[in-house]
């Protein structure tokens, strides 16, 4: 019956969509009933809010109080979220933002490998000197010359490591060094340590990030109930979740 149908359509008159008038050319396609309605539930719907919102104002207790109003805040008539304290710093944004994780370890890596590099080469001989270490020996003689002792040469005594013997200081051949040089290599002794201090704090900021990285992907990756949040997350550290106990089968 329905091929019947299709057939008995096939000589049917074609109904073409009434056109836009000549005189009306000027105002664009004419509108279809199909695009007015559409227009029509719009304009309804913006009417049905702003009604119930002006219903709103006009119920409004100005002694209300919600909880949310302590963490919001009105500028030029419109609501703004006011934000809690940032809890990353700048490069850890900036790192988090355009590297992943491979690369924090990598950059991680990196550093500690200059760190080690530079310690072994400075050998921390002056914060070695300052320590509160003691050295307690026991002697008869009260008059004791410490010098004699050691085998060591009075200036030295207050060395508590690299402390030469008289025997091995006269075998040192020194250089022969201006005031000029021994300036020079003061200066660029301090700035190693300054270096070293720079890139400790960087391998900091790199481990913090690469902790909140590692915590953020067991997030996203886990696929058991969302675990409990013990402490939120600081400059210094990542955050602290509690994942419920799940037992191995």
């Amino acid at each position: 019956m329905s091929s019947w149908k299709k057939a008995s359509k096939v000589n049917q008159k074609t109904h073409r969509e009434r056109h836009q008038p000549e005189v009306r050319q000027k105002y664009g396609l004419l509108e279809k009933k199909k695009d007015y309605k559409v227009r029509a539930r719009h304009h309804q719907e913006r009417e049905r809010v702003l009604k119930l919102l002006k219903k709103r104002v006009q119920n409004r207790n100005p002694d209300e109080f919600y909880f949310h109003m302590t963490k919001s805040k009105v500028e030029d008539g419109r609501h703004v979220e006011i934000r809690d304290e940032d809890e990353h710093t700048e490069e850890q944004i900036k790192l988090m933002q355009t590297r992943d994780l491979k690369y924090i370890n990598m950059r991680a890596t990196m550093e500690r490998k200059k760190i080690d590099r530079l310690q072994s080469e400075l050998h921390f001989l002056d914060q070695a000197n300052q320590t509160d270490n003691t050295h307690i020996f026991f002697n008869d003689n009260e008059q004791c010359d410490l010098a004699e002792k050691f085998d060591t040469h009075p200036d030295l005594i207050s060395r508590k490591v690299n402390r030469l013997r008289l025997s091995d200081l006269k075998k040192i051949q020194l250089p022969d060094l201006d005031e000029e040089t021994i300036k020079q290599m003061t200066s660029e002794k301090r700035k190693a340590y300054r270096e070293l201090e720079r890139r400790k704090n960087r391998e900091k900021e790199l481990s913090v990030v690469q902790r909140k990285l590692e915590i953020k992907t067991h997030l996203l990756s886990s696929k058991q109930e969302p675990p409990k949040k013990i402490k939120p997350a600081t400059k210094e550290a990542a955050p602290i979740y509690k994942w419920k106990y799940e037992r191995k089968k």
